[in-house]
């Protein structure tokens, strides 16, 4: 089989906020901005990586959602227990720096981990746990 990651969805509850932080803060281009019934749907991806895509998307347009999940969902982003994604640099130190030079949240400074890596922890706009790891 010849199977690739195409994209990855994270929730977002502020595009403008999600874009701020995906496009000027990790420095990702936007591929794709859609708005339908007042929400929007934004493809991020690092440059020169097309085939890798982030889709930041509103929770609650999942269809079938109910009320008491939408709130279940809330809270959990508010949290940053619902969504989290792992990226990675070759230069961590370098990579936090630029980011901690900015107004995001800094979960963990960067870190050798005793599973074998090394890497930092962010919250995006949404509560979204960001890691980011040293590639060795």
């Amino acid at each position: 089989m010849d199977i690739s990651i195409a994209s990855s969805f994270l929730p977002q509850n502020d595009p403008e906020a999600a874009l701020a932080f995906y496009r000027d803060v990790l420095g990702f281009e936007v591929r794709n901005d859609v708005g339908f019934n007042g929400m929007r749907w934004i493809t991020v991806g690092p440059v020169g990586q097309p085939a890798t895509s982030i889709v930041l998307y509103p929770p609650t347009a999942t269809p079938g959602i109910t009320d008491d999940e939408q709130s279940t969902i809330a809270e959990m982003m508010a949290k940053g227990t619902f969504g989290s994604i792992l990226l990675a640099t070759p230069d961590l130190d370098d990579t936090f720096e630029k980011v901690q030079a900015t107004d995001v949240e800094v979960v963990q400074e960067p870190t050798e981990q005793p599973y074998g890596v090394r890497d930092c922890a962010l919250r995006d706009p949404a509560g979204n746990m960001v890691r980011i790891q040293e590639l060795r």
